[in-house]
């Protein structure tokens, strides 16, 4: 059964652009129309949501939250999780029901063919060979916030070689939130690396789990804080990984 492992992984990886494109194409219009103004991105997050579940659904993945909800209406978040898969995006838009948030993610993405052209209007994005993007972020965070949004940053800067549990952790994602005193939502996403890594041929549908943990206030905080909190915020992270794979 072997040499039937790599056709059929190789369609799988084809059904999955489908999922993600087809959604779009049909949607387009309506999705225009909430990208034009910043005031309709909670409309147009509800749409994303409903193209997450399709794409999650359709691949097979029987995903799982855990976790309380934290969220209180009219408050902003800094939310993080560990990076391993292109789904993460879908899992991260499942995890959080109710409450609007903006990624914050590499420019290249914004390459790609419909998607792309959404996918700039709607993230923060970064070039991270540029300081002055770097810097652009911050600025473009804060209009987010004050406008009562949550922001979403993989803090490992990109996802690591799959060998690696969970790399270290850039200070982006940490000085936003001790500069606007944002309550930091760690998360765990379990079996994104099983079921679709970045390897091309590979995935399988199943279980794709992810964890809640509780929020780590940063109020009272100051730059020279932020060393400590993401290393109190990875060690959340690492040990339930770790912890999985025994």
């Amino acid at each position: 059964m072997k040499f039937l492992k790599y056709p059929l992984t190789l369609l799988y990886r084809i059904w999955f652009y489908i999922l993600v494109l087809v959604p779009i194409i049909v949607l387009f219009p309506f999705i225009l129309v909430t990208i034009l103004s910043e005031k309709t991105y909670p409309l147009f997050f509800r749409i994303a949501r409903i193209w997450a579940k399709f794409i999650l659904i359709g691949m097979g993945f029987h995903y799982k939250i855990e976790g309380d909800e934290v969220f209180e209406d009219g408050k902003s978040y800094m939310l993080v999780a560990n990076h391993t898969s292109m789904t993460d995006i879908m899992l991260m838009l499942i995890a959080v029901k109710n409450h609007p948030f903006v990624f914050v993610g590499k420019k290249e993405l914004a390459k790609i063919p419909i998607f792309g052209f959404i996918y700039k209007r709607v993230c923060i994005l970064v070039d991270r060979s540029s300081s002055k993007s770097r810097y652009a972020v911050f600025e473009r965070a804060q209009k987010r916030i004050h406008q009562g949004l949550s922001i979403c940053i993989f803090p490992e800067g990109g996802v690591p070689e799959e060998h690696i549990v969970l790399d270290e952790f850039k200070d982006g994602a940490f000085r936003i939130a001790i500069e606007h005193g944002l309550p930091i939502v760690p998360m765990v996403f379990f079996d994104n690396k099983k079921r679709f890594s970045y390897t091309f041929f590979s995935g399988n549908p199943g279980k794709m789990r992810a964890k809640i943990y509780p929020i780590i206030e940063t109020k009272g905080k100051t730059l020279e804080d932020r060393n400590a909190l993401k290393k109190q915020v990875r060690e959340v992270i690492l040990q339930p990984l770790l912890e999985d794979l025994k």
